[in-house]
């Protein structure tokens, strides 16, 4: 009997990741207008930015019809493996609920579900480090009381560019937003059991701004786990690979993975936002 690790979109790996640790992906849903998208799938960071600023409006996400994760799970049923399911946690969507239900529909017993009690990159770690744990051989219970443990030490944190896309997806007022664009207040929103909240506040651009909030994370970062480091974000290219290149700078980490949000954290967070996310020790 295999143990199949699955997540779903909103952990933000890149396809090169999810094809070396062959990881399964559910979608979830961007609703823009009438239409629906599968997250990873069907449209584009790019496409959901130019969207919402021509409607001037956030996209809505949903968790995954219980059908389509029924038919996502059957596969894994059929073939006799256990699964252990880590996705976004559940004080943010309803997924993992609607992957317990799915598995009471189909009477799948051997299925774990976890609260990763994170987003982005912050299940993504939980994520590859429960693909290791398969990997050695661990049972799935092994591996949800394993990760469990260790959960409460992940670092996710974020510096947001504009607050426009807060405010629009209902996450801060309007009075909040104006004085964050009047003032060029950068917001450093950090997880927290499971609830995001605003940990520190940079005013000036944001390419200052994200070098700031880099190093203000050194002293964390040199007591991190030095398996693996994210830098994940919606900014340009040149600006990630300047933060991972400082961060790789320090000599603490055996992997510094760039990755891309997905367009779920994406409607959320908007456009030049990035993240550096990892296990503290």
């Amino acid at each position: 009997m295999a143990v199949r690790i699955v997540t779903d979109s909103t952990c933000d790996l890149s396809a090169d990741l999810v094809k070396e640790f062959g990881l399964a992906v559910i979608p979830l849903n961007i609703i823009m207008g009438d239409t629906s998208y599968r997250d990873g799938q069907d449209i584009t960071q790019k496409e959901l930015f130019q969207w919402s600023d021509a409607n001037k409006a956030t996209p809505k996400t949903s968790a995954p019809d219980l059908g389509l994760v029924e038919d996502f799970l059957k596969p894994f049923m059929d073939a006799g493996d256990e699964v252990v399911y880590l996705g976004i946690g559940e004080a943010l969507s309803s997924t993992a609920q609607t992957i317990r239900l799915a598995a009471e529909d189909l009477g799948y017993e051997n299925i774990h579900v976890i609260d990763s009690a994170n987003l982005s990159t912050g299940i993504g770690l939980q994520v590859l480090r429960a693909c290791d744990y398969a990997k050695q051989g661990m049972s799935g219970a092994e591996i949800v009381k394993r990760i469990e443990e260790a959960r409460g030490r992940v670092r996710a944190s974020f510096c947001i560019d504009t607050m426009t896309y807060l405010h629009r997806g209902g996450r801060c007022g309007a009075v909040a937003a104006l004085l964050g664009a009047a003032f060029m207040i950068k917001p450093m929103i950090a997880v927290k059991d499971g609830k995001m909240g605003v940990a520190k506040k940079y005013r000036g651009k944001i390419s200052k701004v994200l070098k700031e909030y880099a190093k203000d994370l050194e002293p964390e970062l040199r007591n991190a786990e030095t398996d693996r480091v994210f830098i994940t974000h919606t900014a340009s290219d040149e600006t990630a690979q300047e933060i991972a290149d400082y961060v790789a700078s320090l000599g603490i980490f055996e992997h510094v993975y760039i990755t891309r949000a997905g367009c779920v954290i994406s409607s959320h967070c908007g456009p030049g936002t990035l993240g550096v996310l990892f296990y503290s020790k």
